[in-house]
């Protein structure tokens, strides 16, 4: 068995851009800063060391999402890896990249809610519905008088 599932969040380091295969199906591209937090052996302090992630994402939510997606704007993504490599120029080029499954606003570079205007449906993922209001469920009435046997604690 074997797992191919990606988590990441980070900021966007460029626009978002939008092509399509000779099929029409539109191919979203665009790529993700994440920090990997490391100690300075010579000062001791911490510091962020950036790394670059490659996303598309494919079809109508890739195309509804490109207006969306600018320079800086915080987003966390889920998907999976996709290794591929092709010939160049005679020489041989491979990338990894993540094949987004789920796309979530988290807040853009100066600090607004990139949720605001974007609550329309235009998200990649499944925004959870509130659930149905339930009625109030009486808190069961305990006995303080009733004594508590060892065969009850069920540890």
């Amino acid at each position: 068995m074997s797992i191919n599932r990606v988590m990441i969040s980070g900021n966007l380091t460029r626009d978002a851009e939008i092509r399509s295969t000779q099929s029409g199906m539109a191919i979203l591209g665009f790529g993700v800063a994440v920090n990997d937090r490391r100690k300075n052996q010579q000062t001791g302090e911490w510091e962020d060391y950036p790394n670059f992630v490659d996303c598309t994402m494919f079809g109508t939510r890739g195309e509804k999402l490109q207006p969306y997606l600018t320079k800086g704007t915080k987003v966390a993504i889920e998907g999976k890896l996709r290794y591929s490599s092709w010939e160049r120029d005679g020489q041989r080029r491979s990338k990894l990249e993540v094949v987004v499954d789920e796309l979530e606003f988290m807040s853009s570079r100066n600090g607004n809610n990139a949720n605001q205007g974007y609550d329309n449906g235009m998200t990649a993922g499944y925004a959870p519905q509130p659930a149905p209001m339930a009625a109030p469920v009486a808190a069961p009435i305990v006995d303080a008088s009733a004594s508590v046997y060892d065969e009850d604690i069920p540890f």
